[in-house]
């Protein structure tokens, strides 16, 4: 497996992107102001995807994890996590946060045992934001856990 940045121009990995975020408009308008991985596999190319947008000078946030299908619960989220935090950490900030859903029981297992710690609820988050309800593990996903970690490990 190879991590690297996305290059100017490249066209990103849209069926990963949007597997972690259903609205193309909302990962479009973060998507331009961020740094965008790949992972790539030697036979099967882009496998899974971060990306990790400037909050302020001392945060950046895990906008978008995502893992192809095949390849999760296979250890590659927690490699593309911990690259994610490494990069924050080579770049100066301090801290790395992610949201997640309520209703993301497997993301919010994964983010905890990388060492991430809940500091919120944004209440509603996916109602106000989202135009059609979102559904996993039998839960409506409604409101958004967010979560932070120092980048030094």
């Amino acid at each position: 497996m190879n991590i690297r940045m996305l290059k100017d121009g490249e066209q990103p990995p849209w069926n990963l992107l949007l597997l972690a975020d259903p609205s193309k408009d909302l990962v479009s308008k973060y998507l331009d102001k961020s740094f965008c991985y790949v992972v790539e596999s030697e036979n099967e190319g882009t496998i899974g995807v971060i990306v990790l947008m400037p909050i302020s000078n001392h945060i950046i946030e895990i906008m978008n994890l995502a893992v192809d299908e095949f390849y999760q619960c296979k250890g590659v989220g927690t490699i593309l996590l911990k690259h994610g935090i490494q990069t924050a950490a080579e770049k100066g900030y301090n801290r790395v946060e992610i949201g997640t859903g309520n209703s993301s029981i497997n993301q919010l297992a994964l983010y905890q045992k990388v060492g991430f710690r809940i500091i919120g609820i944004d209440h509603d988050f996916f109602i106000r934001n989202y135009e059609e309800p979102i559904y996993e593990n039998g839960i409506q996903c409604r409101d958004m856990i967010r979560l932070s970690m120092p980048s030094s490990l």
